[in-house]
């Protein structure tokens, strides 16, 4: 799910519910990192798959820390 902010259907909710901000979310190393990481929640269907930060799912988990990328 690309959830891009500039679609009409976008919901605010979605914005802090970033890929990057999930707790399931690891950032790739080196550059890519700064904006992929791979999602590692079993409960999600992007599960083991590379993703782009402010991408999203309906599994987010968000950070205890409210932390990002």
């Amino acid at each position: 799910m690309n959830r891009s902010t500039a679609q009409s259907e976008y919901r605010d909710e979605w914005y802090d519910a970033q890929c990057g901000g999930c707790l399931f979310w690891i950032a790739l190393s080196g550059q890519l990192g700064q904006d992929y990481g791979a999602c590692s929640n079993p409960g999600s269907p992007f599960d083991g798959r590379v993703r782009f930060e402010h991408d999203g799912c309906e599994n987010f988990a968000g950070r205890a820390d409210g932390s990002f990328g």
